[in-house]
């Protein structure tokens, strides 16, 4: 076997989520076409530690909650043989930070996945053109109709928000993504991405979604203080829909993960809404227990 035959690149991708004025961001290049990216630096005690310094030195942005989404392998050319070009194998990361002021380079989440937002009043109109292309799809194929209703919530079926990764997928397979082999006439509305970088955008977006549920890592996402509504208001961006905000408020007080600051902060309209703060002494035992971060039942 030649030496190209052996030769393997490394390459980072790293998945950088915010959350501002009630909306998910991620750090993109080239005018939100790209994820930041680099070559694998051996260094480092260990290839997190490197993502980290790599992406603060990059962005001068801190990071909160960092991990590893996947690693794969592919051929290094466009449109290349198997055996033409060097063997690529790409790490993608997804790590979490707060931003105090606008920055360049931050895009919304949802222009790359419309129909992950629950919240907007268009999401109906949308999910009925989805499921019609997707229809058209499936045809009399029992199976695709059945995986087309489980993963987008058609039929009657629940809509499940950690899914996100298998909505694309789907998207992609029935041709309805500008990235499919094999584009149709009528394409899913959403900002593309080159190669397989919305998907890794999608693998970050749905493994966050179900973080939350089980890991407090939603106050990586949010300032030193913050009142209830701001909190249920950055989980809603993160999840996509509306939440409760009675039993959210109920519930996240019973999990013990805030304490009251003793300060509040004026409201445009109402009484003053009281300032928490995210108890970080608690993660290790609340972690051993099994402590979950609800979402609530939409409304």
């Amino acid at each position: 076997m030649s030496a190209l035959h052996n030769a393997v690149h490394s390459e980072l991708v790293a998945v950088l989520i915010a959350v501002q004025d009630e909306a998910p961001l991620v750090l993109t290049l080239d005018h939100g076409r790209n994820l930041p990216s680099g070559p694998l630096e051996t260094g480092h005690r260990s290839l997190q530690r490197g993502m980290r310094l790599w992406i603060e030195q990059q962005t001068q942005c801190h990071l909160g909650h960092i991990e590893q989404l996947y690693t794969f392998a592919e051929a290094s050319g466009e449109g290349a043989g198997e055996h033409d070009h060097p063997r690529l194998i790409r790490i993608s990361y997804m790590g979490l930070t707060r931003l105090e002021d606008a920055q360049a380079g931050w895009r919304g989440l949802y222009e790359y996945f419309p129909w992950e937002n629950r919240r907007e009043s268009g999401a109906e109109q949308l999910d009925h053109e989805i499921g019609r292309a997707l229809a058209q799809w499936a045809g009399r194929d029992a199976a695709r109709q059945w995986r087309c209703a489980e993963t987008f919530g058609l039929e009657g079926q629940p809509w499940n928000d950690e899914l996100v990764l298998h909505r694309y997928e789907l998207l992609w397979e029935a041709g309805l993504l500008p990235e499919s082999r094999q584009p149709g006439a009528w394409l899913a509305p959403g900002r593309a991405m080159p190669s397989d970088r919305r998907r890794i955008l999608a693998t970050a977006l749905a493994r966050l979604r179900a973080k939350i549920r089980y890991r407090p890592v939603v106050f990586e996402l949010m300032p030193e203080t913050f009142t209830l509504w701001q909190l249920q208001r950055t989980v809603e961006a993160i999840a996509g829909r509306p939440l409760h905000k009675q039993n959210f408020r109920r519930l996240i007080l019973a999990q013990d993960l805030v304490e009251e600051t003793g300060e509040s902060e004026i409201q445009a309209q109402g009484r003053p809404a009281r300032l928490y703060r995210f108890r970080r002494e608690v993660i290790g035992t609340r972690q051993l227990m099994g402590s979950k971060l609800p979402i609530a039942r939409s409304v």
